[in-house]
């Protein structure tokens, strides 16, 4: 079969032949609906590869859904031609974390969380070999070639939004600064955990300001001085309960802990690079800094749930196998709106 494999650090990925995998015990093999494309898998092929430590070649592809091809001897559960979302980060599942089904904080990582797509084979290949049921969550009516972005792009997102939920309620307000695919989902998130909140939506591109308020944002911002001025006037000079910097450069990490306020959190997802400098007068008293990482299987399921639910949706497009490495190329380019999505089987 046809896979998208990185065979070198820092250059382009390519498209080279290996074997259909045979799933051993316990092990299942996925016939690939759809695998989504990441920011991060950008990051991935212009890091230098001893930065991560993973062993090339593998093939690329960390938001997968499918049906299940083939079940190895002992794997349960599942039976063949069921619609399935596969859980991203594949842990030890022995240590405290993995058993509580948080795999990507599992405690015996060496260096980045290893799953498909990351240092092991992933779904930018007809089939998709996953090492244990435990990482399937049923897909039910929805289907596996628009659904696959929910296991990153929609997953990380709830994490973020879900461990600061106690914080929202009536009169709240939470800010999401960068508006691309995973804040397109933050802002649903948001909505769908906490529907009074409400939520300002910050983004220098018009058409991402407006696809923000078709998702249910109460106010869309372009950034910068006047944009912290609505936030302070809109939470009577005390700053949102929560910020969310889906973009994380220094200007957005800024402009975060300006419009976050005390006892408040201030959540850094993008991976930009930026720095946020924390000391006692750099960010409002007892505000919390994280940066959270993916989301738990739990959670998945959760986020499933709420997309058979119709409360939150993925703006998708499609691409073939082998139109994936200029799709790649869109999305370097800030040319993609809402989710790439890669389907093997058409």
């Amino acid at each position: 079969m046809q896979a998208l494999q990185m065979v070198a650090w820092q250059q382009p990925p390519e498209l080279r032949t290996i074997p259909i995998p045979e799933p051993g015990p316990g092990e299942v093999l996925i016939k690939v609906g759809g695998a989504g494309l990441c920011h991060s898998d950008l990051h991935i092929m212009e890091t230098p590869g001893e930065a991560i430590g993973w062993a090339l070649p593998f093939t690329l592809g960390h938001e997968n859904a499918g049906w299940v091809e083939k079940l190895g001897p002992g794997a349960t559960g599942f039976a063949v031609g069921d619609a399935v979302i596969i859980y991203g980060p594949w842990g030890c599942g022995t240590c405290r974390n993995c058993k509580a089904g948080m795999d990507n904080y599992c405690e015996n990582s060496v260096g980045a969380t290893q799953g498909g797509g990351l240092g092991r084979n992933g779904g930018m290949a007809p089939y998709l070999l996953v090492p244990s049921t435990r990482h399937l969550v049923p897909l039910g009516k929805l289907d596996p070639r628009d659904a696959a972005p929910l296991t990153d792009a929609a997953l990380t997102s709830y994490h973020a939004v879900k461990r600061s939920v106690h914080l929202l309620g009536d009169d709240s307000t939470a800010v999401v600064i960068g508006i691309g695919g995973l804040g397109q989902m933050a802002v649903q998130c948001v909505k769908a955990l906490s529907p009074k909140t409400r939520v300002i939506a910050i983004d220098s591109a018009a058409d991402k300001r407006a696809a923000a308020l078709a998702m249910g944002a109460d106010e869309a911002l372009e950034p910068g001085d006047a944009a912290i001025a609505r936030v302070k006037a809109a939470t009577n000079g005390q700053g949102a309960q929560l910020v969310l910097d889906v973009v994380g450069a220094d200007a957005t990490l800024a402009m975060a802990a300006a419009m976050g306020r005390t006892l408040g959190h201030i959540t850094i997802v993008g991976l930009a690079g930026g720095a946020l400098p924390v000391n006692f007068y750099t960010v409002p008293h007892e505000c919390s800094v994280c940066s959270p990482y993916w989301g738990s299987a739990g959670e998945l399921a959760e986020v499933v749930a709420l997309a058979q639910a119709g409360k939150i949706k993925l703006t998708t497009q499609r691409f073939s196998l082998d139109q994936a490495v200029a799709a790649y190329d869109k999305l370097h380019h800030g040319q993609i709106a809402g989710r790439a999505v890669v389907t093997p089987n058409g």
